[in-house]
């Protein structure tokens, strides 16, 4: 199947990401946002992001406005109807999904392709929610999407091999390096990943080393570009909370088990760089580590 037009359904930092990929890449896109209210923070995220890119040198003025003129923007799920392929990006909820699917199935062609950008929940589980199956495939993209040139393409039991190598294909002309990984909760990356930084949390529980100890040990011992407590703040810390309490619940490992430090944090509401306070400090510049952390443990 040819892909000639992208729905994107979910207009938080991912949905976003992956419209403004689409558009750039040619396709005529519709960013359509899943939630009630205005689109105009998220439109001037968009055009921010793009008028940057025109600074820097890596977009023409007229590739600008052509691609503004590609992209969007609805709250109807409705003007989804005619695209070739939706690609789901909203909260991490089964049930949530599930729902927004079963919608999507009701007013969009039969012959459209359903993608979930899910790394946690299993596409079986989503495909479930609508009359075809054979259409319905993983397509996990990373943050930020402008930058990460990973894609997991996770066929589901029943998707059909022609779905997986449009999917494959539409990776590709996105500039993206796409793998084909087993509908597996976590996929390749996220296996690998939340748990080592779990254990990192877990070292900095244990007074293995400081935050910045252990984030310089790994990108100087390791070659990685960034430490595991930056890049959990990176991530956020409630969703690094939720992806291991998922992988933990779905294969009883203890090595995805949240640890106690992670969950107080999240409550306190210290999620990372989103929040301005994580395991370092965003407030200043640069960010220094949040050594306070360890301090109040022992007090």
């Amino acid at each position: 199947m040819e892909i000639r037009s992208v729905g994107v359904l979910g207009a938080g930092q991912m949905g976003l990401g992956i419209a403004q990929a689409a558009a750039r890449a040619g396709y005529e896109t519709i960013m359509a946002k899943a939630t009630a209210g205005p689109l105009d923070a998220q439109r001037g995220k968009v055009e921010k992001q793009l008028q940057k890119d025109v600074e820097r040198g890596k977009l023409t003025a007229a590739d600008h406005g052509a691609l503004l003129e590609r992209l969007r923007w609805t709250v109807h799920l409705h003007d989804l109807a005619d695209v070739d392929l939706v690609v789901e990006s909203i909260v991490e909820e089964l049930p949530v999904k599930r729902e927004h699917f079963a919608r999507l199935d009701a007013v969009v062609k039969d012959d459209a392709i359903f993608a979930t950008n899910t790394s946690t929940l299993t596409v079986a589980e989503l495909a479930a929610a609508t009359s075809r199956p054979e259409r319905v495939v993983g397509l996990h993209f990373f943050n930020p999407v402008h930058a990460m040139k990973l894609v997991e393409v996770a066929p589901g039991l029943r998707t059909s091999a022609d779905t997986v190598a449009t999917m494959v294909a539409f990776a590709k002309r996105l500039g993206k390096t796409p793998v084909v990984v087993a509908d597996s909760t976590g996929y390749i990356v996220n296996r690998l990943l939340v748990p080592y930084m779990v254990d990192a949390i877990g070292c900095l529980e244990r007074r293995l080393g400081s935050i910045a100890d252990i984030d310089t040990a790994m990108q100087n011992g390791a070659n990685h570009p960034m430490g595991p407590l930056a890049l959990a703040d990176f991530i956020g810390l409630d969703i690094v909370l939720h992806m291991a309490s998922l992988l933990q619940q779905e294969y009883k490992e203890a090595r995805f088990a949240p640890p106690a430090l992670l969950r107080r944090m999240v409550i306190a509401g210290w999620l990372g760089r989103k929040s301005g306070l994580g395991f370092y400090d965003y407030r200043q510049t640069p960010p220094a580590p949040h050594d306070a952390l360890l301090q109040q443990r022992s007090g």
